[in-house]
């Protein structure tokens, strides 16, 4: 059995990004929006809107639909699924979610997540 070595970057403290709230970094040279849902989990997807092309997305609202954690962006209000990075009002549309890790309170952010695998 091999092992796969996973580059993570640090990226801040975890209780720097507010609950229900998001934070953007630069990742790689990638924009990357952070966030903390209402249980504390936290995720990490590309901070471009695909439907403007502005970096905000770690600027949307975060909450839920249904059992969905979400974030809305807030350019044209589309829910992503923070997991997945999915688009919930368009299937055929997503932005890429990253895998994400807290150690020791810090959250660091590693590579990107493939189309479909879920947190």
């Amino acid at each position: 059995m091999s092992t796969v070595a996973i580059s993570l970057t640090p990226v801040c403290a975890v209780d720097t990004i507010p609950i229900e709230g998001g934070v953007a970094a630069l990742v790689a040279g990638s924009a990357v929006a952070v966030f903390r849902s209402f249980d504390g989990s936290v995720f990490a997807l590309s901070n471009v809107d695909p439907f403007s092309g502005a970096s905000v997305l770690s600027r949307g609202i975060v909450g839920s639909r249904g059992d969905v954690p979400v974030v809305s962006s807030p350019m044209y209000k589309q829910a992503f699924d923070l997991r997945t990075g999915a688009c919930l009002d368009d299937a055929a549309v997503r932005v890429a979610s990253y895998d994400v890790a807290v150690v020791d309170g810090v959250v660091h952010v590693g590579s990107i997540r493939p189309a479909g695998e879920d947190a």
